[in-house]
């Protein structure tokens, strides 16, 4: 009869055991996105939102925004003059040079080619369409950039 109760009681606590931990789990994968996440949000695979990314004196937040409408924010810091030269740096953008200067393809690894999609990757700073390229944008500190797919 003891052995019975124990079975039981012994069952009982590992059913709770396993609830709790997987009520663990599934609050550990939630990034704070109104519940969403990653691999609903579409940031797997990339850098993660929020993220301090780099070292240097100098401090600007870049924010990227995919063609699904989905937002990833960073922090960069670095010693670098231009904001072009600090993200490929730290590898968040690639594109190809052209006379114009570097055309981005490929931001926080999603790429937008507009030979092939119609959609091109657009550059602001302060909320407004960059009139400078972001090789030749020198970094202002309080200043934010940003990169849409367009």
């Amino acid at each position: 009869m003891q052995k019975k109760c124990s079975k039981k009681h012994l069952s009982f606590f590992l059913c709770i055991v396993l609830i709790v931990a997987m009520a663990l789990c599934t609050t550990g994968c939630n990034d704070g996105r109104d519940g969403k996440t990653l691999s609903e949000s579409g940031q797997a695979g990339n850098a993660e939102s929020g993220k301090t990314l780099g070292e240097g004196s100098k401090e600007f937040a870049l924010t990227v925004t995919d063609q699904d409408g989905n937002e990833t924010a960073f922090v960069i810091h670095t010693d670098q003059e231009t904001v072009g030269e600090a993200l490929l740096e730290l590898d968040l953008i690639a594109g190809e040079e052209s006379e114009y200067g570097l055309f981005v393809k490929t931001v926080n690894g999603i790429t937008a080619d507009y030979d092939t999609d119609g959609v091109y990757w657009a550059f602001y700073i302060n909320g407004e369409y960059a009139q400078t390229g972001v090789d030749a944008t020198a970094i202002t500190e309080g200043d934010s950039y940003s990169f849409k797919v367009e």
